[in-house]
């Protein structure tokens, strides 16, 4: 039991890993944008609301099911290794879900406020940096972490959990850690 769970923690470890390797590499790496994900990555970064579609998503979660599962079974035998992988593709289905919740929703307790602020440095103050979305481990380990100050954030791009209806500017509750910018045309991510 302890080698099953050790093996669905290390799983959920790789895919932080993973997650830090495909958004710094793929997403960011010029010898990458035309890459399937660097093409979406880019398109993300420009239109701040698009996601690429759930068919693309889960697309790549079965492929690396299937490329990880044969060889991690034949390693660790079916209950671990069956247990890595249920622990990497968790913890991306999570990442997903938050990654999507960060743009759409505000955040609710300390993780989510920590959250959003870490992303949004990334997409709106400097894309070589803080490429880690649920996590800053890799950022760390690899000296790409930088600690948001005041996100300023183009109008063109803003969230609409971040605004405050009656005002058209930031909500009070965002004010010490979000400001809006002015309207400027998109630029690729760096």
């Amino acid at each position: 039991m302890i080698g099953v769970i050790a093996a669905a923690l290390l799983g959920a470890t790789t895919w932080t890993f993973l997650e830090y390797v495909i958004h710094r590499w793929m997403g960011h790496d010029r010898r990458f944008r035309r890459s399937p994900f660097g093409v979406e990555h880019i398109r993300h970064h420009a239109e701040g609301d698009y996601f690429a579609p759930t068919w693309k998503k889960l697309a790549f979660a079965a492929a690396v099911t299937v490329v990880l599962c044969i060889p991690a079974i034949a390693i660790a035998g079916a209950p671990v290794g069956g247990a890595y992988i249920a622990g990497l593709m968790l913890c991306y289905g999570v990442y997903e879900v938050l990654h999507r919740r960060n743009h759409t929703h505000a955040a609710s307790g300390p993780y989510g406020r920590w959250r959003r602020r870490h992303h949004f440095h990334h997409h709106f103050v400097d894309g070589r940096t803080n490429h880690g979305v649920t996590s800053p481990l890799w950022d760390h380990v690899f000296g790409t972490y930088q600690q948001p100050a005041v996100i300023e954030v183009p109008r063109r791009l803003v969230m609409r959990w971040l605004l405050d209806p009656a005002t058209g500017d930031v909500r009070a509750e965002h004010a010490r850690g979000f400001s809006l910018g002015k309207a400027v045309a998109a630029r690729a991510p760096r």
